[in-house]
Formats: C-alpha cells, sequence, structure tokens
C-alpha cells in the first residue's frame, strides 16, 4: 500500500484561495438572495436592481464585485444569475488570453445570459478593448484577412450582462470601470454574519454543532465565509475523533489551538509578518516587498489575504514609507514596545 503525501501538511489554513480541501463549497453555495447572508447593504441594493430589470424585461446592467478574496463574489455571481432566471458563462481573466478567445465567448451566449469574468483585472489589454463596445453597443469588430485586403465586420451580439470579480479595482482602467453600471464592494463579513453561516454549513454537511461552537470558529475567520467553512470541517474532525461528536466551544478551542489560529484569527503566518516587522524593523515602516523576502512569502499573498484582516483590526498601518505595526498588536503578541518603554522610562524621571 502506498500513501500520497502530495498534498502537504503546511498549506495555510487561513488562505482565502480554493483548496483541493474545499471541493465541497460549491454545495454550500446560497442560490438565492433571501439566503445570502450579509452584506446587506450591497444585496439591498442588488434586489433593488434586479426587480427593476425584471419589470421591465431587460437583463441587468453590467455589474463589478469587488473587495478581498474568499467573500462570496463568485457565490453572488451565481446568486444574481438564479434570480434573474438566466444562463451564466464562468471564465476568468488569465484564461482569455487572444481577442478572439473572447469573441467565441460573447458569440455563444443567449439573450439575457450572464457572462462572469473573476480576476477581471488580470485581462489582456487588447481583449478589454473588445469588450468596450461588447458592453456599451452589445456588438464586436472583427478584422478579416491582413493588410489591403483586410476588412472590418461587425458582429451583433445577444444583450448580456457582464458581471467582472476583482480584488484590485484600482488596477481596472477607467473606462473599464466606467462602463459597469453597478459597482458593489464587499466588505469583510461581522462574527454574527460568519456564526449564521457556519450554522448553516453544519446543518447541509450533517453536523452536529452548538451555538456557542460555530461562534469560536466564526470569531477566528478572518470576516471571509471561505476560511469558516473551511475551519469548520477541520474543527468537525478533531470533534469527532478527540471528543463525541458535537462541536461545542470546548471542541472548537481545542481544535483551533491544534490549528495554530488564535482567538482572533490569525495564523503562524500573520504572527511572523507582525513579528518580523516589530524585531527585524522596529515595528516599522518597511515595505512591502522587503518584508516579503524576510518572512519567506510573496508579497501579493501578504497584500491580497493578509493585510486587509491586519488593517481592519489595527494592527498594521501603512504609510508612504512602508507598513508600521500598532501598539495593538505589541500587545497581542506580548512584545513591549520600545517607544512606550522610553515613554515610561523618561515619565519616571
Amino acid at each position: 500500500m502506498s500513501l500520497d503525501f502530495s498534498q502537504g501538511f503546511d498549506a495555510p489554513i487561513v488562505t482565502t484561495s480554493l483548496t483541493p480541501q474545499d471541493e465541497g463549497e460549491v454545495s454550500l453555495r446560497p442560490k438565492l438572495l433571501v439566503d445570502y447572508t450579509g452584506q446587506e447593504k450591497a444585496k439591498g441594493n442588488l434586489a433593488i436592481y434586479i426587480e427593476a430589470a425584471r419589470r421591465r424585461n431587460e437583463p441587468l446592467d453590467h455589474v463589478l464585485l469587488y473587495g478581498p478574496p474568499g467573500l462570496g463574489k463568485t457565490t453572488l455571481a451565481g446568486v444574481i444569475a438564479n434570480e434573474m432566471g438566466a444562463g451564466i458563462r464562468v471564465t476568468s481573466g488569465p484564461a482569455i488570453e487572444k481577442a478572439g478567445d473572447l469573441a467565441a465567448l460573447l458569440t455563444n451566449l443567449a439573450p439575457g445570459d450572464i457572462l462572469f469574468i473573476d480576476e477581471i483585472h488580470r485581462l489582456n489589454r487588447a481583449v478589454e478593448e473588445i469588450l468596450y463596445p461588447a458592453m456599451e453597443d452589445f456588438a464586436i469588430d472583427i478584422i478579416v484577412g491582413k493588410g489591403p485586403s483586410a476588412n472590418s465586420i461587425r458582429l451583433d451580439l445577444p444583450r448580456f450582462t457582464l458581471i467582472g470579480a476583482t480584488t484590485r479595482a484600482g488596477q481596472l482602467s477607467s473606462p473599464l470601470r466606467d462602463r459597469f453600471g453597478v459597482q458593489l464592494r464587499l466588505e469583510l463579513y461581522t462574527t454574527q454574519e460568519l456564526q449564521r453561516i457556519v450554522m448553516r454549513s453544519a446543518a447541509l454537511l450533517g453536523i452536529e454543532i452548538e451555538p456557542a461552537g460555530a461562534a469560536e470558529i466564526a470569531s477566528r475567520s478572518r470576516g471571509t465565509p471561505r476560511i469558516a467553512n473551511r475551519l469548520l470541517r477541520r474543527v468537525r474532525d478533531f470533534a469527532q475523533v478527540c471528543h463525541d461528536g458535537v462541536i461545542t466551544s470546548e471542541a472548537a478551542d481545542h481544535a483551533l489551538g491544534k490549528l495554530e489560529v488564535d482567538k482572533l484569527g490569525l495564523d503562524a503566518i500573520d504572527r511572523r509578518m507582525l513579528t518580523a516587522i516589530i524585531k527585524n524593523y522596529g515595528g516599522g515602516p518597511v515595505g512591502l516587498e522587503t518584508l516579503a523576502a524576510t518572512i519567506g512569502e510573496e508579497a501579493v499573498t501578504l497584500e491580497d489575504v493578509y493585510e486587509p484582516y491586519l488593517l481592519q483590526i489595527g494592527f498594521l498601518t501603512r504609510t508612504p514609507r512602508g507598513r508600521c505595526v500598532t501598539q495593538l498588536a505589541y500587545d497581542h503578541l506580548h512584545l513591549q514596545n520600545p517607544v512606550r518603554k522610553d515613554e515610561d522610562t523618561q515619565l519616571s524621571f
């Protein structure tokens, strides 16, 4: 018998990217707005736009969803398709390499269909140029032939809805961003919202869980449903093996302690990041690339996955010169702030 260790045991538990262990996540996704937990402001406005489009019997205006990864942008795109009773084609920015790839997608859409492009900020500029007339005029211009004999042919498209998702709205060009009539920012979830998500997911997965256990998982999920669902599965394993199969507050605390996820949801990489700024750079400021090289992580990973949460809970600040750690981070890590220590020494005199 051979054992497969190809997945490894060092994969970060709090990553907001989909992993092979998240195969069942699709089954946990809500299908309708009424089942979608959180994002009340965005959801309320979206409900109005959808109802208005249905009453006019026309496709929804183009939608841009942006915010940190793992907050449900892809899920919300599926919800919009279900609410509109439309088909949905899913792709991503890096997958559309040539203008012909996009033309093939657009010409195969049916009237009212939705084209969902994840990571739309990574679209090739030549592809983006094709998208402009498609979004505005529902037509694309195709060049047939080469040289003096080349002709431009305009192909009419059915009226469709483009939904773009991005974690970096600032990297979108102004012409593309301005063509989205509906722009919705998704925020990190509250602990109460995540608790409801954990309870719903547990019911769908057939997991016995107490409200206190769900609250414990929710409080350490960094405001992100994807992380909450992943932690739920791992805590279930510990509950089944080390406890009586029911996820209680004690069982969740024990499991999350073993996973090195602390009370605020910080994992080993968060703590390495903060500790490196404090011990190597005196609390900052330090540049992102320098920090990434110091702890052996990709700069884009730190910026997209770890920074948003650390900024929200007030452990990190951004300055023109780089990242700085706040007093809250010193207190959480039980480290002495040398600046405060000097101030206390001066006051003692």
